[in-house]
């Protein structure tokens, strides 16, 4: 599978001087499209996004963000889980509806966020060369409670992904993934539009049912 490596690795283009991946294409095209779709509430984001997954668990592993590589092992399990949960995961009952997350989750999300954070910080300076072992450990974390909370279709995910991005970008930039930082730049606009789209739709949602109830 030589040439399939070299396919991926293959330089399509520079940006301020660095040359760009064709797998770092991929990832750009279907992790944008991805989180349109999430906007949407369309579930084709779960397969689009298990293919932006794969593409960066290779790009991560190679440039040493040994953390966001293994997190995208676990978006593999998340993104099936997440499909299914949105598709499938309702028998009998209606669709999945967006919803506030409650203050005990909050409490929950806030513990495990805090070890997942102890753990993966220990992990890296442990066992890995990362040189970047605190921000790697942040935003996995924080992308992994957001992805949990795209799979509930709980609003808040929003800002989790607002908050992970905030520090992606210039952490891709010190990495010279330029192609990886333009895009979590796109995802920041998209989480903002989906934040506002979600608020729209919960509101619409709620009032309907009011409605119905009266």
């Amino acid at each position: 599978m030589t040439w399939l490596n070299d396919l991926l690795w293959w330089n399509v283009f520079m940006i301020a001087g660095t040359p760009v991946a064709l797998v770092e294409v991929i990832g750009f095209v279907t992790g944008a499209w991805c989180v349109w779709l999430v906007g949407r509430q369309n579930p084709w984001n779960w397969p689009i996004g298990l293919i932006q997954v794969i593409a960066y668990l290779f790009l991560f592993w190679e440039s040493g963000l040994y953390g966001d590589s293994l997190l995208q092992g676990v978006y593999l399990v998340l993104g099936l889980w997440g499909w299914w949960n949105w598709v499938r995961g309702r028998p009998g009952k209606a669709e999945l509806a967006i919803r506030r997350t409650r203050s005990d989750e909050w409490l929950w999300l806030g513990m495990v966020g805090l070890v997942g954070t102890g753990v993966i910080w220990w992990w890296l300076t442990t066992f890995t060369a990362s040189t970047v072992p605190i921000a790697d450990s942040i935003t996995t974390v924080l992308s992994l409670l957001a992805t949990y909370g795209q799979a509930r279709k709980l609003l808040e995910s929003w800002w989790l992904w607002i908050a992970a991005d905030l520090i992606y970008i210039p952490l891709y930039v010190s990495k010279d993934l330029n192609l990886t930082a333009v895009l979590y730049a796109v995802f920041l606009v998209l989480c903002v539009i989906g934040l506002r789209r979600w608020r729209s739709d919960l509101a619409a949602s709620t009032f309907d049912a009011e409605v119905f109830v009266a």
